[in-house]
């Protein structure tokens, strides 16, 4: 987890912002759904002989 999200995510649990706290989570997922773009290559690379 990026360390401002986390940042982020601790001030919203301080504030008890429940929006906020949303929102951020839907953000991580967003994020750590993407594909990452470095493993993709990698991956395609080493499969084409």
């Amino acid at each position: 987890m990026p360390q401002w999200l986390c940042n982020q995510l601790m001030s919203a649990f301080q504030k008890k912002d429940r929006r906020q706290i949303r929102l951020l989570n839907d953000c991580w997922f967003y994020y750590r759904g993407k594909p990452d773009k470095s493993k993709a290559t990698k991956e395609s690379a080493g499969s084409t002989p």
